[in-house]
């Protein structure tokens, strides 16, 4: 036997869950250059009558994004709304507190529904519940989705957009754990003021999906309580709680920076078993579902952001969280998507936060084109080819520990079935940085299935990084890594690599 081995079982009864497709979501703030010079852009070559940059929407359309947060973040604790609908020339510039910026308010929710429409995505609201309350949230959503013949639903019309927005998910406020939020407040006061907001949401829209804040990150020092308080005041009135998480490798320790995925799982864990304490104790019988509506990597940026900020504030769009991902970091985020559809049972939705220049798989050069970073691939394959049920592999592997962890498992997997395409496909990371590994896949369970390709993302440099001209980190096609003989299916994984093994019926 192998020192070091893979093992898994697929199975069609071995069913996590049906996976909710908007766990592929994603998030765009008025922050930095994610709106301006990012989605909207008049003047730039490719920009259409809107001034939408196009390339940007092409590489959306691509990644098949079926929701995205908006307007914030941070930024929406301090956000009027109003603000940025009606004649452009007659709206006000505002100072943003969260990013210290200026806000022009060139784009609103009119304008980026209508950019999220050429995306082929769906939008998911943030009210502000820091500055503001229950009022201003009535009033966007009445705004949004009223047909006619109310204040709010005439002014949209007299706006020029006769029909309703339709927008059925909604964030109740943002991180109001976090002291760093314009009107944080404790876990109680929060806790109530999400469930009289989401009860006359509800009067206004009774469709609507809500979700309260939850725990900015497990380091906060009132996580878990601050859930169960959260939701002893609002578990009636809410129907998901949101998780917000992010890694960076400060220790320069890429086998302890891949096992951040495992924090992520407890994380996960930690919030489900809350969740449902609250709903024993309250005798309920709904389920309060998840969602992870903001996580990534986030740490390489982190200097120059705190220098702009504070030395020289005040300027719109500036350049802000503009992360440049590497390989590692690729890696990473795979294994956090095989996280989130390991617990697709609960995680109904996530946001991949965020989508273009900030923290982004996508950039943009001002002048030049968009481009792909390194994080992009695993977010488009998971996309493309994680469509259908969650399965439960039934994994066996080798183990390793790091400085902060123990007990990790060599190989992480996941697999998703199709049944309507007759397709499968296996999630792989190898986190060895030195060996291959050999994955051995029991496919009894799906008799005449056979391989169709096996994509790699992999690379001897863990430091190296896409650019508008290079593009260093990218996928390939490796079928000759696999062998498929008497349901077994053996697949070599090379060292720190990500894995899309792809099967179907014949």
């Amino acid at each position: 036997m192998d020192k070091k081995f893979a093992r898994i079982t697929l199975d069609s009864e071995f069913q996590i869950s049906r996976i909710d497709e908007r766990i592929y979501g994603s998030f765009v703030e008025h922050l930095g250059r994610a709106v301006y010079g990012g989605v909207y852009q008049p003047g730039h070559p490719s920009a259409d009558g809107e001034g939408f940059r196009q390339d940007v929407l092409s590489l959306v359309r691509e990644l098949n994004v079926p929701i995205v947060r908006y307007p914030g973040g941070n930024f929406v604790s301090n956000y009027f709304w109003e603000d940025g609908v009606g004649p452009v020339e007659q709206r006000p510039r505002r100072l943003e507190l969260a990013w210290r910026s200026t806000e022009p308010n060139l784009i609103g929710v009119n304008e980026f529904a209508r950019w999220a429409k050429k995306a082929g995505t769906d939008m998911m609201m943030a009210v502000n519940l820091g500055t503001r309350g229950i009022d201003a949230a009535c009033n966007l959503l009445e705004y949004c989705n009223h047909p006619s013949g109310t204040k709010y639903s005439d002014m949209r019309i007299s706006h020029g957009v006769p029909e309703p927005h339709n927008i059925k998910t909604w964030c109740l406020g943002n991180e109001m754990d976090g002291p760093w939020q314009v009107g944080h407040k404790t876990a109680q006061e929060y806790g109530r003021l999400a469930d009289e907001t989401a009860k006359a949401l509800r009067q206004i829209d009774p469709t609507v999906e809500l979700v309260a804040c939850g725990s900015s990150n497990t380091g906060m020092p009132s996580y878990p309580q601050w859930e169960a308080t959260v939701l002893e005041e609002a578990y009636n009135s809410v129907d998901y709680i949101s998780l917000h998480t992010y890694y960076g490798n400060r220790l320069n320790d890429t086998t302890n920076f891949l096992a951040y995925s495992d924090d992520m799982e407890r994380f996960i864990k930690t919030v489900v078993s809350t969740c449902d304490f609250v709903k024993a104790k309250r005798r309920a019988k709904k389920e309060i579902m998840l969602s992870f509506d903001e996580w990534n990597v986030w740490f390489h940026s982190d200097a120059a952001d705190s220098d702009t900020m504070g030395n020289r504030p005040w300027s719109v769009a500036p350049h802000l969280l503009e992360d440049k991902y590497n390989f590692e970091d690729a890696l990473l985020v795979g294994l956090m998507l095989i996280t989130l559809l390991k617990h697709s049972d609960r995680v109904r939705m996530a946001c991949l936060a965020q989508l273009v220049n900030v923290i982004a798989p996508i950039m943009t050069e001002e002048n030049g084109p968009a481009w792909k970073q390194t994080i992009y691939y695993p977010y488009l394959h998971a996309s493309q080819y994680g469509r259908g049920i969650a399965l439960n592999t039934a994994q066996r592997a080798s183990r390793h520990d790091t400085k902060e962890f123990t007990d990790v498992s060599d190989v992480e997997t996941v697999a998703v079935w199709n049944d309507e395409k007759e397709e499968l496909t296996v999630f792989a990371v190898n986190r060895d940085l030195e060996d291959s590994i050999t994955l051995e896949t029991d496919l009894r369970g799906f008799a005449g299935y056979t391989l169709t390709e096996h994509i790699v993302l992999e690379h001897e440099n863990f430091k190296a990084v896409n650019s508008a001209t290079h593009e260093d980190v990218a996928p390939k096609n490796v079928p000759e890594r696999d062998e498929l003989a008497g349901g077994l299916l053996k697949s070599r994984l090379s060292p720190a690599s990500w894995n899309v093994i792809r099967l179907k019926k014949a």
